[in-house]
This record gives C-alpha cells, structure tokens and sequence, in this order.
C-alpha cells in the first residue's frame, strides 16, 4: 500500500518533519517531530508540533509511531509532547545505548539517566517490519552520521534521516561523537541499493544558489548527481572528503541542548529541587 505523505518544514532549523499515513481517519506515523526552542533565554515553544496535531486531528488519524531516525545535534524533538496529547509509541534504532553512554559520560549525568535505551517505547533492530494501520514499514539501519541512525522504509518511500541530503548538498557529517565514515558510507550504499525510482525523504534541507528548499529525491538522482556519493565514488576517496569537511564545520548551534533531550525521546531532564529543569554545558569539552 503508497502511504500518504505530509511534510512539514520548519525554517528555523531546516527539519523537515513527517506525517505517514495510510488513510483519512486511519493510523499514521510521526517522523522526526521538531520542538520550537530559543537558545538565548531557554524557552520552548511547540508551533510546528501543533501543526503536526492540527492536521493529525482534522484528519481524525490515530498516532501508532513517532518515530526518531536517529538523536539530533541540530533541533530538539517534540516527541514527548505529542505523545502526551495524541499517544502512540516513542521509537528509535536499538544502538541508541551507545549514544546515551556516550553523552552520559559528556554531560556527566547522574544515576537517575541510565543508557539502557527506556526512554523509549521501543528499540528497532535492523530488518524489523511494523505496521501503521494498513501499511507495512521496515526499519533499516545506516548508521555512521550516529552509531543509532535507523531509516524507515514505506513501500517506494525511504525516510533517511541524516544520511544523503539532496544531490547538490551531499552527505551528512560523520564527527559527532561515535561517528564514522567508514559506515556512513557503507550505509549511504545500502539505500543506494533500492531499485532507482525508490523516493527518498530527507531530514534536512541547505539549499545552495537560492534554490528553493526540498526534501524529496530518487535513489537514481542520488546515484547520478550527489556531488558527495554519486556512482563512482570510492569508499576511500569519500572518507578523506567527509574527514576534510567535518573538519571545517562549526559545532550545530543547538547540539548542547538538543541531545540531552533527544536521547531522553523528548522529555525534558527530571526537574531540581526548585521544580526548574536544566541543560548542562560542558565547558572545554566539545
């Protein structure tokens, strides 16, 4: 069954956040849902997550999934408030405990956050099928950008986090902590697989020249025009480019809030004794 798509962009983070749905007053599944957040005075706000409620109610659908395709460095997740006002299950790649060790470790986080991947509702291995409503998916996983990237395959439709980005912006960086380009690369070429006309849905939007934004290519422009992995690109000349890239680009402006929520699926840390709840900065560390 072709699942319904509905994409949301928000222009502030260049996110682009889905609705996968089988049918009007069906079951659907909530990919990579942003939380508005100011970084200078620490205020949330949930604008995009309301729309993402507004259409799932005027379209009277039933949230199975909001699913995660891997814990972001550049916006926070909604997950949690959408789960509080529509339900449905939380959702991520099952090597999200090496995530959290690792920025357990960062953020020298107490015993109350154990990294054993509970926040969420459930851990996807790779090859794993599951239903929304009508439609069947299959989680795959393309780690590299993340040792727990986890891509969502809906018939001809690949939802692929931060993996490619359209062809004329590349790939994705692979120097967060526990990054590799070794296996970006491999998993760039697993999705590469996918017969040519698979539609690929992307996370994130950078248009070059003013072009307008997008998010949605083939695994055959993918093949023949990504300037970072198109045919032809070898595995060593591809990780001495992303090695000399990364090296160039500044750290993501919301990466120190953004993973202390996002590797708790979108809930806040547990407030202090004053009833506040607080992100820590590492200072010297990153």
């Amino acid at each position: 069954m072709t699942p319904n798509i509905k994409a949301f962009f928000d222009a502030t983070t260049w996110t682009i956040s889905y609705i996968v749905f089988d049918e009007a007053g069906g079951s659907c599944a909530i990919i990579d849902p942003v939380l508005d957040y100011d970084p200078h005075s620490g205020r949330t706000r949930t604008i995009l997550a309301d729309q993402l409620i507004d259409f799932i109610t005027s379209n009277q659908l039933s949230v199975s999934w909001i699913l995660e395709t891997h814990a972001h460095a550049d916006h926070l997740s909604s997950a949690g408030y959408i789960k509080d006002k529509l339900g449905g299950k939380t959702a991520i790649g099952n090597n999200i405990p090496l995530v959290q060790k690792t920025f357990k470790n960062i953020f020298n986080l107490g015993d109350e956050f154990i990294p054993d991947g509970s926040h969420f509702d459930h851990l996807f291995a790779d090859g794993e099928t599951f239903q929304v409503g009508k439609l069947t998916a299959t989680a795959i996983s393309v780690s590299g950008h993340t040792p727990a990237d986890m891509a969502y395959h809906f018939d001809d439709a690949i939802f692929i986090g931060d993996t490619l980005f359209m062809p004329d912006v590349g790939t994705a960086r692979a120097d967060f902590p526990g990054g590799d380009a070794h296996k970006l690369y491999q998993s760039i070429h697993k999705l590469l697989t996918y017969p040519p006309q698979t539609r690929l849905f992307m996370c994130h939007d950078y248009p070059p020249n003013n072009r307008p934004v997008e998010y949605q290519s083939t695994v055959a422009q993918q093949r023949e025009s990504n300037i970072h992995a198109h045919d032809g690109i070898s595995e060593e000349a591809f990780i001495a480019m992303r090695t000399e890239r990364d090296a160039t680009l500044e750290m993501p402006t919301l990466l120190l809030p953004s993973v202390q929520l996002n590797i708790r699926a979108g809930t806040m840390p547990p407030p202090e004794n004053n009833g506040v709840a607080y992100f820590k900065i590492p200072i010297n560390m990153i």
